[in-house]
């Protein structure tokens, strides 16, 4: 996937790619207007919709009703590392959700290709500079 980073303004970053625009900005503590989310919610947000994609499937195959399904993520930051220690995602089903599919829809949402690009791909990143 090829996309292009702009600067629209103040401490606004921009992606383009395809057909869409993806907005990201820095909370008002940062330095931003707060006018969209910053780019770590971004990615926090990719782990979470691509777990429910998968959820989503999941159910859409079976025929089930995905009425009253969500997921609820949170994250808790290494005080050592700063950095992203654990992600955690609950899969909230209605009591009327058959019991014999919870462990399936666990095993659908750890399916998420975000997650395996960074627990088990470990990309590589390279950043170059060039004058145009």
């Amino acid at each position: 996937m090829d996309m292009k980073i702009v600067f629209p303004g103040g401490k606004r970053v921009d992606a383009l790619f395809d057909d869409f625009t993806v907005k990201t900005d820095q909370s008002a503590a940062h330095g931003g207007d707060a006018s969209a989310p910053e780019p770590f919610a971004m990615f926090l947000v990719s782990l979470g919709t691509c777990a429910g994609i998968y959820v989503l499937s999941f159910c859409q195959h079976r025929d089930l009703s995905t009425e009253g399904i969500s997921l609820s993520m949170s994250s808790e930051v290494d005080p050592d590392t700063k950095l992203t220690g654990t992600v955690k995602i609950t899969i909230n089903v209605p009591d009327a959700f058959p019991q014999k599919y919870h462990n399936a829809l666990i095993r659908s949402a750890e399916q998420c290709a975000v997650k395996k690009h960074i627990a088990v791909a470990l990309p590589e990143f390279k950043v170059d500079v060039i004058s145009e």
